[in-house]
């Protein structure tokens, strides 16, 4: 079951609840659903966190988190969920979403070079802001739907599997 995998890989609610820095949030981290590991909560929070992961602001993980115990779905998954984008990936994948959001508003795609300046953000970021947030939302959208089809596909295979393997053992 895709239970036991998550369970070994995943940290403790106990020891969660119990961290010092995490005790500031009280008894919001004692929902049992923030822990539950099945189909619905699974699959949500990697769509929240996926969704949070594709949008270019700052504190990914903390709206992650907050959404995750807003809607009450997996908290642990939906936080992790987010490094989709981490310093190797970060490049690349608003790149992307600039040329989709780009392509969405019949925009030329220009050749942009970054450079961690002032002078940057007022003239070039602000020319490409719109598309890339657009292509952020799509993009990030459509991982979010994908990852519930995923989920929800790969624990119907492993249930099927599991319910055959044990008619095939009652059966011999």
């Amino acid at each position: 079951m895709p239970r036991r995998f998550l369970k070994r890989i995943m940290p403790d609610h106990r020891t969660m609840r119990e961290h010092p820095h995490l005790q500031r949030f009280g008894q919001r981290l004692a929902e049992p659903k923030l822990w539950h590991l099945n189909r619905r909560s699974i699959a949500f929070g990697l769509a929240i966190g996926l969704f949070v992961g594709f949008m270019p602001i700052l504190g990914q993980m903390f709206v992650a988190a907050a959404l995750a115990i807003i809607v009450r779905v997996n908290l642990p998954i939906a936080v992790m969920a987010v490094w989709i984008t981490n310093p190797v990936t970060m490049g690349p994948l608003y790149f992307i979403c600039y040329q989709v959001g780009a392509g969405l508003l019949d925009l030329p795609v220009d050749d942009h070079t970054f450079t961690m300046s002032w002078e940057w953000f007022s003239t070039v970021f602000l020319s490409i802001w719109e598309p890339l947030i657009l292509g952020c939302f799509v993009l990030g959208t459509a991982a979010a739907i994908l990852a519930i089809l995923f989920v929800r596909l790969c624990w119907r295979i492993v249930v099927l599997r599991s319910w055959a393997k044990r008619q095939q053992s009652k059966d011999s």
